[in-house]
């Protein structure tokens, strides 16, 4: 059976990636490295840094699969949690890990970056002018709306990712929007989602 098309939940294969299997947390990293992935561009408004980054979150992923063990369905809000705390350490976690991430065999086949360059400058640009507003907000409330606006958590997936109760991020929730929409003076339906850029190929 080809377990990359495999709906075995990402519990099993976390628990098979325990035990040595290689092939496991390859399917989680084909799962959700791409949502990883965006939440980091969404953080950082830079592809080149958020490809690093989403490297430097499956290694470490990968260094503790041993130690963590899931609570839910789903190995997505721990990922994104260990994004949150490698984007607030970058340069030091980028500095320990690019020479693992060097070390890695390089896929078969990757794709022909160059056909994307331009596409992705754009992102970058749009990506550029959200975070202006978005960083004149509380670093709670940019790390609540990446969260549960742009990476699509429920507010109990993100409670788990942030390591809070549900009714805090409800409220935090709540307030960024508030205070984004004072920043922005859209209406209050307009903001409930910020979706600034499409998805990441």
């Amino acid at each position: 059976m080809d377990r990359s098309r495999s709906h075995v939940p990402d519990s099993e294969l976390w628990r098979r990636a325990s035990e040595h299997d290689g092939l496991a947390f390859g399917e989680l990293f084909e799962r959700h490295s791409t949502a990883v992935y965006n939440h980091c561009f969404r953080r950082t408004a830079s592809w080149s840094r958020a490809e690093d980054l989403t490297s430097v979150v499956f290694l470490e992923a990968w260094r503790r699969r041993s130690k963590v063990r899931l609570h839910g369905g789903s190995i997505l809000p721990w990922l994104l949690a260990v994004a949150n705390n490698v984007l607030r350490n970058s340069n030091r976690s980028l500095r320990r890990y690019r020479r693992l991430i060097q070390a890695v065999p390089a896929s078969a086949t990757q794709p022909d970056l160059a056909e994307q360059v331009s596409s992705k400058l754009d992102d970058e640009r749009a990506m550029a002018t959200v975070l202006a507003e978005i960083h004149m907000l509380t670093a709670r409330e940019q790390e609540v709306i990446a969260l549960c606006d742009w990476s699509g958590l429920s507010t109990e997936e993100a409670a788990v990712a942030m390591g809070v109760p549900v009714g805090t991020v409800k409220s935090r929730l709540s307030r960024a929007h508030e205070h984004l929409r004072a920043r922005l003076s859209v209406p209050s339906h307009e903001s409930q989602r910020v979706s600034p850029v499409e998805e990441a190929p």
